[in-house]
């Protein structure tokens, strides 16, 4: 299994210490404001069981994310296929974290540890993100680690009741597009 290390953060497989802040991290409204709700402790620890068993199967996936130096779990980020029911085809980098990991750069640096990954390891020929057309924050961490957007492949996700959440924005980066280094 791979692990990615950064200055300040470990992705890594998942741990039974990580399901209690990862559900806690999933029923926070703030932190699910661009999902259609919050999740339940059993979807929680459903989907940690997912991303483990995808990570255990391909060694890449949706890691978990720690602090280095207090080994303090923060939320996930990696990459990961796109659901089949998109309207394209491709490998998503994506990244959720606790609000309490907000505004100190750990998504970007963690998105530019899995974009790596994906380029230098897995020699994708490009990496892309999506998310809603209201996430500003994420569209910045898109920009920021080098993402251009796609407005032609922006979609609205009928899965979801009309509304904000409806619209989406693509992201996407190429191989061999200069990349800000990372911490």
């Amino acid at each position: 299994m791979s692990e990615l290390r950064t200055e300040r953060l470990v992705l890594r497989g998942w741990r039974e210490s990580d399901l209690e802040p990862w559900a806690a991290l999933n029923a926070d409204p703030e932190v699910r404001e661009y999902f259609p709700g919050v999740l339940t402790r059993e979807q929680s620890e459903a989907s940690a069981a997912r991303f483990q068993a995808d990570i255990d199967q391909r060694g890449w996936g949706w890691w978990a994310v720690e602090v280095a130096a207090t080994g303090e779990f923060i939320g996930f980020a990696g990459l990961d296929p796109v659901d089949e029911d998109m309207p394209f085809t491709g490998v998503e980098a994506g990244w959720r974290l606790a609000r309490s990991a907000w505004g100190h750069g750990f998504a970007t640096e963690a998105a530019l540890a899995a974009v790596a990954f994906g380029f230098e390891t897995l020699a994708l020929p490009e990496i892309l993100a999506v998310t809603t057309a209201t996430n500003v924050r994420s569209q910045a961490v898109m920009r920021r680690i080098g993402m251009t957007h796609d407005p032609a492949a922006d979609f609205d996700d009928l899965s979801v009741p009309d509304g904000p959440l409806r619209a989406n924005v693509v992201y996407r980066i190429p191989s061999g597009v200069q990349r800000p280094v990372t911490r």
